[in-house]
């Protein structure tokens, strides 16, 4: 699915982690998914959420999760090529796939 944005397009799409090979469905609300709600792993592709953008293309391991005021449970992944982290909303229900909840309290405990 893509929407427009007047600074951009959003794509959401579903896609194959390229970390575990689980089969990941696009989102149906909200930020479009950018990681695998199995494993929690990613791939270093947007300058802005949703734009494909990032040239890096590399893979972003979970690191950590902070734990936000409005947005809830932010997942902290660093690029395995250039190092970079970024942090990403976690995507809960009524998702059809929701974020693998017990992956994300063991990163809660993980220093940011």
């Amino acid at each position: 699915m893509i929407s427009q944005d007047k600074q951009f397009t959003v794509i959401n799409d579903d896609f194959i982690c390229a970390h575990c090979k689980q089969e990941v469905p696009a989102t149906v609300k909200g930020t479009p998914r950018n990681h695998c709600p199995f494993c929690l792993w990613c791939k270093h592709l947007d300058i802005r959420p949703g734009d494909r953008a990032n040239p890096c293309k590399g893979l972003m391991t979970p690191i950590s999760v902070h734990i936000h005021s409005k947005k809830g449970y932010m997942i902290i992944h660093e690029c395995t090529v250039c190092n970079e982290r970024v942090r990403v909303k976690s995507i809960t229900a009524p998702e059809p796939i929701p974020d693998n909840f017990d992956l994300i309290l063991t990163l809660s405990q993980q220093p940011s």
